[in-house]
């Protein structure tokens, strides 16, 4: 398989990713964008942007995959790859099969799967019922806050364990947390206990998975040191996370296909 180029499209609720790989599995060109109405021109752009950046044409490619929410809406694809498959597959090619369980924390779900040593899928769990402790819920903190999510991580290193957040809903953490800041509440305190009580959520979520060994977390989240520090101590377990935690699943739904 001679300049084989696949691209991996992941249509989620929160971004657009779009990744380039090649026959070695080698990340070529990656990028996100926030997810928009018009997401379908939006992956589109990306895509061109993608083939401009390497200087090839879209009849170039081998082969074109999607994954995530709205992956079936695109028809130029290859390949609809379904989510779970999508970071089971990225994953484990990405943790040179080390991985044998991998938290995704996407905009709107959370989704746990393990993973034997085959990098086959040996059980997993997908909450979409309530935003708590996903993305969206990152970013509802954020907006009360007044703090750019991409430093909510580094706040929670200055922050201490003094209050509990109760409420696992978002409407109602978001009066809690707008109560704390009327009450003077430090905002990193509230940050450390918005982490902690997410730890505590996932930590529920996947009780009955059987994790006896380090934990990937994925997701854009992954790049956030506060959470991560308060999985370590909710789970009492090593987190690790990839080089590309945001982009596992455009890759695994690419890699899915040049295997396919």
């Amino acid at each position: 398989m001679k300049n084989t180029i696949i691209a991996g499209i992941d249509l989620g609720t929160a971004a657009i990713k779009v990744v380039f790989i090649n026959e070695k599995h080698e990340l070529l060109w990656m990028r996100a964008v926030p997810t928009m109405p018009e997401s379908v021109a939006g992956a589109k752009r990306l895509l061109d942007e993608g083939l401009a950046a390497l200087s090839i044409a879209k009849d170039q490619l081998s082969g074109i995959a999607a994954t995530g929410y709205g992956k079936r809406i695109l028809d130029y694809t290859d390949m609809a790859v379904d989510e779970i498959t999508a970071l089971c597959v990225g994953t484990h090619n990405l943790s040179q099969g080390r991985a044998r369980t991998v938290i995704n924390i996407g905009g709107q779900d959370t989704k746990a799967v393990k993973i034997n040593a085959s990098g086959k899928i040996d059980d997993f769990k997908m909450n979409e019922k309530c935003a708590a402790g996903t993305g969206r819920f990152l970013e509802m903190v954020s907006r009360v806050l007044d703090i750019p999510v991409q430093q909510l991580g580094d706040f929670d290193t200055l922050g201490e364990p003094t209050i509990i957040i109760n409420n696992t809903c978002t409407v109602f953490a978001e009066s809690e947390i707008v109560s704390l800041l009327y009450k003077n509440i430090d905002k990193k305190n509230i940050i450390t206990a918005i982490h902690r009580s997410i730890a505590r959520r996932i930590s529920e979520f996947i009780s009955n998975l059987r994790v006896d060994e380090d934990v990937y977390l994925d997701g854009g989240s992954a790049s956030n040191n506060g959470l991560i520090f308060a999985l370590k101590e909710e789970l009492a377990r090593g987190i690790n996370t990839l080089a590309h935690p945001q982009f596992t699943s455009a890759i695994g739904a690419a890699i899915a296909l040049l295997k396919k």
